[in-house]
C-alpha cells in the first residue's frame, strides 16, 4: 500500500493552518462583532443593537456613505462588464487563435497586474494620466479599474475556454455556420459559467479597490472603500464597523458566488467529457 503523502498529515501542518486561519479572520470577527455593539465605544460591550447599521443608513454621514456607495457600485458594474467583455476576446485569442509569435508575452502581459504590487501600479497610473493631461475623477477610476480587472476576469474565462473540446466548433462548421454563429450559438454559451464567474471576481474587485483609486481619484469623488478610510482618519467608529461589516458580507457573497459558478461549469464540461469517452 502507497503510504499517505496527503500535506494535512505532515507534521505542524494543523497548527500552522489554524494560526494563519486565526491572524487573518480573528480581526474581521472583532469588527462584525463590534458592529452590533450597543455602546458607542469599541472596546467596551455595552449589548446586543442594530444602531449603528440604522445610523449608516438614516444617519448624519448617511448622505456621504450613500453617494461613495453609488460610485463604487456603477463604477463596478461598468468596468466588470468592460474588463470581461476585453477578457473574453483576449482569452478567444490565446486559446483559440493559435500559435502566434509573441503568444507566450502577450499571456505575460495579460496576468502582469495581479504580480505587481498594486501600489507600484497606482503610482504609473497616476504618473501617466498627470503627463497625458487627464482628469482626475469618475472617468479615471473607471478606465483604472478596467485595465487592473481585465486580468482577474481572463483567468477564468481562459480556463473554461481550455476545458471546452473543439469538436463542438467543428461539428457546427460541418454544418455550414460562419464563426459569428460558431461564437453566438455554440462557444459563448458553453463559455458562459467562465464569463459570469470573470464578470462577478472583476465587479467586487473593483468594488473593493482603495489603493489604486485613492491615488487616482481626484478631489469630490469618492468611493465606499476610499469614504470608510476617510472617516475612519477622523476616529474609528462604530458606524464604521457596520458599514466594513456591510461590505464584506457583500464581498464575500459575490466571491462565493463566482466560485460555485465557475465549479459548477468545470463539473459540466468534465462530465460531458467523460459521457463522450464512455
Amino acid at each position: 500500500m502507497a503510504r499517505n503523502s496527503a500535506v494535512r498529515h505532515y507534521p505542524g501542518f494543523l497548527s500552522a493552518t489554524l494560526a494563519c486561519l486565526f491572524i487573518l479572520y480573528a480581526p474581521l470577527v472583532v469588527v462584525m462583532g463590534y458592529s452590533f455593539n450597543a455602546s458607542q465605544s469599541i472596546t467596551v460591550w455595552g449589548g446586543f443593537s442594530l444602531r449603528w447599521y440604522h445610523e449608516v443608513f438614516v444617519g448624519t454621514e448617511s448622505a456621504k456613505f450613500k453617494s461613495a456607495a453609488w460610485n463604487s457600485v456603477t463604477i463596478a458594474t461598468a468596468a466588470a462588464i468592460l474588463s470581461t467583455s476585453i477578457a473574453t476576446a483576449a482569452a478567444l485569442g490565446m486559446v483559440r487563435g493559435g500559435w502566434f509569435r509573441g503568444k507566450a508575452l502577450s499571456f505575460a502581459l495579460l496576468t502582469m497586474p495581479i504580480m505587481v504590487p498594486e501600489i507600484v501600479t497606482a503610482v504609473a497610473t497616476l504618473i501617466f494620466f498627470s503627463a497625458i493631461g487627464l482628469v482626475l475623477g469618475y472617468g479615471s477610476i473607471l478606465i483604472a479599474h478596467v485595465v487592473f480587472c481585465i486580468p482577474f476576469a481572463f483567468l477564468p474565462i481562459a480556463a473554461r475556454l481550455q476545458g471546452i473540446e473543439p469538436h463542438y466548433e467543428e461539428a457546427a462548421q460541418d454544418l455550414y455556420a460562419d464563426r459569428g454563429q460558431i461564437f453566438r450559438h455554440v462557444l459563448l454559451p458553453l463559455m458562459m459559467p467562465g464569463v459570469l464567474a470573470g464578470f462577478l471576481l472583476a465587479f467586487i474587485i473593483s468594488l473593493d479597490d482603495f489603493i489604486i483609486t485613492n491615488f487616482i481619484k481626484g478631489s469630490g469623488v469618492e468611493t465606499l472603500p476610499t469614504a470608510i478610510f476617510g472617516a475612519v482618519k477622523q476616529g474609528i467608529k462604530p458606524n464604521i464597523m457596520a458599514l466594513s461589516t456591510l461590505l464584506l458580507l457583500v464581498s464575500s457573497l459575490f466571491v462565493s458566488v463566482s466560485y460555485m459558478v465557475g465549479s459548477l461549469g468545470n463539473r459540466g464540461g468534465r462530465s460531458r467529457s467523460g459521457k463522450r469517452g464512455s
